[in-house]
């Protein structure tokens, strides 16, 4: 297991996502930059170790309608400014409208997944919350926690941006992305999952789609990346024009990130 795996009891997929060398020559500092599913089960020992990470920001990339059915829970004396937005229409999380009403194939999982990547950069709800983000990598002292529901998507591609930014090998940012796969056991996991699957929405999924549409594959992190190139040129140009992270800005986040 890795050691960027943090075991809580009922907080899923939090890993430090820090501590990777740079194209700079230098180094993400550890414990700065963590990552994780949702904390809506957490267990009162979760809370104290929450505590105990010293986290000066949160960021809940999750819908409103998400955050009302499974709040936060925080421990006494939580203090971290929470950065949090998202349209609140009122319709279901589009992954589970999908789960309703697409065939659960392991083609269909990864259809909707590329889809799902290639919007996400420009949606203006999560545009807004990573212009947010970004400014408290520059201005917060404690560490920075970024979370949605299951840790994978809207946080990979979050966490991912954040290596692009800082000058991460491509290989360690893959490689970081694809540890929600271990973190979460998917193919230990995935008969159950299909079970429940089945429960939810009377038709049946294979293994083999469970892991395509609840897992994580380098292709999805790829088509996020080649739909920003194709609109903007250039990661940086993205971050820069749709995200509002200026040189001054990643200087410094650099600055206060990077030993």
């Amino acid at each position: 297991m890795s050691p960027r795996i943090l075991r809580f009891d009922a907080i899923d997929n939090f890993r430090d996502f820090g501590d990777y060398a740079t194209a700079a020559g230098r180094r993400l500092r550890p414990g700065r930059l963590l990552r994780s599913a949702h904390h809506g089960r957490a267990s009162e020992a979760d809370l104290e170790r929450l505590k105990a990470l010293g986290i000066g920001a949160v960021v809940d990339l999750r819908r409103p309608g998400e955050r009302r059915d499974q709040p936060s829970r925080r421990h006494a004396g939580f203090a971290a400014a929470v950065i949090e937005g998202g349209l609140d229409d009122g319709a279901e999380a589009p992954h589970i409208a999908f789960l309703k009403s697409a065939d659960l194939t392991a083609d269909s999982g990864r259809r909707f997944m590329d889809q799902t990547y290639r919007r996400l950069p420009f949606d203006p709800a999560y545009l807004d919350v990573f212009a947010r983000y970004f400014r408290a990598l520059a201005e917060t002292d404690g560490a920075v926690l970024i979370h949605c529901a299951a840790g994978k998507d809207r946080t990979g591609f979050l966490a991912a941006l954040t290596h692009r930014l800082l000058g991460v090998g491509r290989d360690d940012m893959v490689e970081d992305y694809l540890l929600t796969n271990t973190a979460v056991d998917l193919a230990g996991r995935a008969p159950a999952i299909a079970r429940q699957l089945e429960r939810m929405t009377g038709r049946v999924a294979s293994d083999a789609a469970v892991v395509a549409f609840l897992g994580v594959e380098a292709a999805y992190l790829e088509a996020a990346f080649a739909e920003i190139e194709a609109r903007h040129g250039t990661v940086d140009a993205y971050l820069e024009q749709a995200v509002g992270v200026d040189a001054p800005l990643r200087a410094r986040i650099e600055a206060r990130l990077s030993a």
